[in-house]
C-alpha cells in the first residue's frame, strides 16, 4: 500500500494554484533557479505601506537570514483592514463552541472592531511596539482578537497552549519577559473546565513583572480576581473605541515568539518576524489547500501551536477566508463531532492531525457516514507522519475517494508548510509528503554531512536555502539557534528530522533524529521530561526515550534510577507519584506511559546513556539490542528488560 500511487483528481485554477504535476514542476525550477525573483513576486500578494529595497539576505554559516529588507507593513492590517472594502460582511470566524450546535460566525467588520478595542486595552496597560505579551487563552475568538492586536500596535505575542501546567508557563513568561498576560477564567473542552485563571495565578505568583492579566470570561465561574492587577477583559473592551491606528512595522521587525521543547531542556522561543512570516503562510495557504473565495476553512489545531498560527489565523485571515475556531475535541460528544461541524459550516477544506484520525478509525466507519461531509473538497493532516493504513481510511471513507489528501510536513521553526502534495497536481503515496513545496531546496544528508544524492537513499534530513517563513533566532539566545540548527551540516539548516528518497524521488519523514518525542504532534524534549523527573526527591537520575503508540504516533517512557526517599515506597507508588510530577511541571501532554524502575542504566564507559538499548526494551523489540559489550555494566540490561517484561504500563 506504500507504494501505490493515487492519481490526481483535478480541481479548479486559483492564483497561488498549479493543475498538473508538469506545472509543478516548472514552477518549481523556476522558484530554485531564482529565489529572489520568485519570493519577490510572491510578496506582492500583501500590503506594503512601503515597498521592500532588496528581497533577501542569507547567510546560514551565521545563522543570518533576512527578508523584504526595508519594507513595511503591519499583520493586522493585511489580515484585516484591507478586507473590509469587498468583505466588510463576510465571515471571517466561525467560532465552534465545546458544546454541539454552538456557533458564532464574526465579519470582517466586527472583527476589526473586536481587535481595535483589544489593542487599545493592551495600550492603556502600557503596551507598546516590541512588549511582549503572554497569551494563556482557550479556543475562543478572543485568542485571535489578542493575537491581532499585539500585532496591530506592533507587541509580540506568546501563544502558550491552555494545557501547559503552571511551571512551563513560568518559564515561557519570564524568558520572553512577558508584563502583561491574557487568560480566561476557565477553559471549556470536551465537557470538561480547565482552570486556566488559577494557573495563571500559580505561574505568576513569584513574578513581580507581571503588572496586568486580564481575564476573558468562558464560564460562570468565579475566580479571585487580584485587586490592582486583574481585569476583566470585557469590561476594559467596552471602554475602548473600536479604532486603533496600525503601527507600520519594518518587515523584519517581530511579529511573535512561539515555544518548542528541544533536547536540551530549556525551552527555545522562536522568533517569527512580520513580512517574511505572512507572504509565506499566506502563499502556502493558498498554494496547499487550493483556497478559494467562499471556502470554510477548518483547521481542527490549536493556537497554542504554530499549526494553529499558521492555518487558523495569519495565513487564511491575509487571504481573506472564512476560517474556523474550534474548541472542542474529535470524540465530544461522539466520535461523529468533526463530521457533523463540517456539514453543519459546510466546511470546503479540513486539516487535522494523525493522532485525531488513528482515534477515530477505532470506532470504524459509522460515525464518519453519519455525516454527509458533501461539502468537503480538500482534506489534509499535519503534525507527523501519517500511516498509510489510515490514509487510505481518510481517503476512502472519510473523503470518499473524491476529496485529495495534502499530507504535510513542516515544523514550528519553518513557519509554515515545506513538502506536501499540491491538490490536483501531485499524484500521492500514501504515508509520503511527497514532493518540496516552490522555492523550498532539501537535502539529505549522512551522519558525516556528505550529501547523498540520487533515489532510493535515507539521511537526515536538511534545507539548503532559505525561505522567507523561516524563524529567525531563538529569543535572547542566537548561539543557541546557531548552534541548533546550523552546527550540525554547517551551511545547511538541519531539520532535526530523518528521511527517505524513493526510486519515485517521493519524499517519506521517518521521525526525529534528535532527543525530541512527537506525543499527538507535540514536539517535547526529552530533556525537559528527564529534569521534570529527577526534581523529584524519588527520582536520582532518569532517561526518557519515545517509543511507537497506536493513538498519538509516539508516546514517552522513562527509566528511573530511585533516590534515597524512594526507599521502602513501592514501584507503582514511584511510577504514579512521578507521572504526576512530569503533568505538574509540564502538562498532560507529557505525562509518561510508563516509568520504569530500574537498578542503572546501560551506559557507555564514557558514561554516554545508550538511549537506542532504552527505545528498543521500550518498544518490546528484546532480539534487536545490537552488542551491548561495550558497555560499562552490560547486565543492566539484562535486569531493564526482565523490569519491562515484569509488567508494561497502560496506555496514559
Amino acid at each position: 500500500m506504500a507504494d501505490q500511487i493515487v492519481p490526481v483528481k483535478p480541481q479548479v485554477a486559483s492564483s497561488a494554484h498549479v493543475g498538473s504535476f508538469e506545472q509543478y514542476q516548472k514552477l518549481y525550477d523556476e522558484s530554485v533557479l531564482d529565489p529572489q525573483k520568485f519570493w519577490a513576486g510572491v510578496a506582492d500578494r500583501l500590503d506594503w505601506f512601503r515597498p521592500f529595497d532588496r528581497v533577501c539576505e542569507a547567510d546560514f554559516h551565521k545563522a543570518e537570514v533576512a527578508w523584504f529588507l526595508g519594507g513595511k507593513l503591519n499583520a493586522a492590517y493585511n489580515c484585516i483592514d484591507r478586507h473590509l472594502a469587498a468583505r466588510a460582511d463576510q465571515t471571517a470566524i466561525i467560532w465552534v463552541g465545546d458544546e454541539p450546535g454552538n456557533y458564532t460566525h464574526i465579519t470582517y467588520r466586527e472583527l476589526h472592531d473586536q481587535v481595535g478595542r483589544f489593542a487599545n486595552v493592551l495600550k492603556r496597560y502600557g503596551v507598546r511596539k516590541g512588549d511582549r505579551v503572554c497569551i494563556y487563552l482557550p479556543m475562543m475568538p478572543e485568542a485571535v482578537y489578542a493575537m491581532l492586536a499585539c500585532a496591530r500596535i506592533g507587541a509580540v505575542h506568546s501563544v502558550v497552549f491552555a494545557g501547559f501546567s503552571a511551571d512551563a508557563l513560568r518559564d515561557r513568561i519570564v524568558d520572553a519577559d512577558c508584563r502583561v498576560v491574557l487568560t480566561a477564567n476557565e477553559g471549556l473542552r470536551g465537557g470538561k473546565t480547565i482552570p486556566l485563571k488559577q494557573t495563571v495565578d500559580d505561574a505568576i505568583a513569584a513574578i513581580p513583572s507581571v503588572h496586568t492579566v486580564l481575564v476573558a470570561k468562558r464560564t460562570e465561574t468565579e475566580v479571585p480576581m487580584s485587586a490592582g492587577r486583574d481585569r476583566w477583559l470585557a469590561d476594559e473592551m467596552n471602554q475602548q473605541r473600536a479604532y486603533c491606528p496600525v503601527e507600520w512595522l519594518d518587515a523584519e521587525d517581530p511579529l511573535f515568539v512561539l515555544y518548542t521543547s528541544g533536547s536540551t531542556g530549556k525551552p527555545k522561543g522562536q522568533l517569527h518576524t512580520t513580512g517574511g512570516y505572512l507572504t509565506y503562510a499566506s502563499y502556502t495557504h493558498e498554494l496547499v489547500f487550493d483556497w478559494h473565495p467562499g471556502d470554510v476553512h477548518f483547521c481542527a489545531a490549536d493556537v497554542g501551536w504554530i499549526t494553529g498560527h499558521s492555518y487558523i489565523v495569519y495565513g487564511p485571515l491575509c487571504n481573506g477566508a472564512t476560517t474556523v475556531v474550534f474548541e472542542s475535541t474529535p470524540v465530544y460528544p461522539d466520535a461523529s463531532r468533526y463530521w457533523q461541524v463540517c456539514d453543519d459550516i459546510k466546511a470546503t477544506i479540513f486539516y487535522t492531525a494523525p493522532t485525531a484520525l488513528r482515534a477515530l478509525l477505532r470506532f470504524g466507519d459509522e460515525p464518519v457516514r453519519k455525516g454527509a461531509r458533501d461539502s468537503i473538497r480538500v482534506l489534509g493532516t499535519v503534525g507527523e507522519p501519517i500511516n498509510p493504513e489510515v490514509w487510505q481510511w481518510y481517503h476512502d471513507v472519510v473523503g470518499e475517494g473524491r476529496c485529495p489528501i495534502v499530507d504535510t510536513w513542516w515544523q514550528t521553526e519553518t513557519g509554515g508548510i515545506m513538502m506536501s502534495p499540491l491538490p490536483g497536481a501531485t499524484p500521492c503515496k500514501p504515508g509520503s509528503a511527497t514532493f518540496p513545496l516552490p522555492g523550498v531546496q532539501p537535502m539529505l544528508v549522512d551522519d558525516q554531512g556528505t550529501e547523498l544524492k540520487g533515489n532510493g537513499v535515507s539521511g537526515n534530513l536538511c534545507l539548503t536555502g532559505s525561505w522567507p517563513g523561516q524563524a529567525r533566532t531563538i529569543l535572547n539566545d542566537h548561539q543557541r539557534f546557531h548552534q541548533t540548527y546550523f552546527s550540525t551540516y554547517p551551511g545547511n539548516y538541519f531539520t532535526g528530522d530523518g528521511c527517505r528518497r524513493d526510486e519515485d524521488g517521493y519524499y517519506w519523514i521517518t521521525g526525529r533524529v534528535d532527543d525530541v518525542v512527537n506525543v499527538s504532534g507535540h514536539r517535547l524534549g526529552t530533556a525537559e521530561v528527564e529534569s521534570a523527573l529527577v526534581a523529584h526527591d524519588y527520582c536520582a537520575e532518569a532517561a526518557v526515550v519515545a517509543i511507537p503508540h497506536e493513538i498519538k504516533g509516539q508516546s514517552i517512557y522513562a527509566y528511573v534510577i530511585t533516590g534515597a526517599a524512594a526507599e521502602g515506597v513501592a514501584a507503582a507508588d514511584v511510577e504514579e507519584t512521578l507521572k504526576q510530577e512530569v503533568r505538574k511541571a509540564i502538562g498532560p501532554i507529557a505525562t509518561p506511559q510508563r516509568v520504569q524502575v530500574c537498578s542503572g542504566l546501560p551506559k557507555t564507559r564514557s558514561g554516554k546513556i545508550m538511549r537506542r538499548i532504552l527505545r528498543k526494551i521500550g518498544e518490546g523489540n528484546y532480539d534487536g539490542l545490537g552488542d551491548i559489550s561495550t558497555l560499562a555494566e552490560p547486565q543492566v540490561v539484562e535486569q531493564i528488560v526482565a523490569g519491562h517484561k515484569a509488567g508494561v504500563g497502560g496506555q496514559v
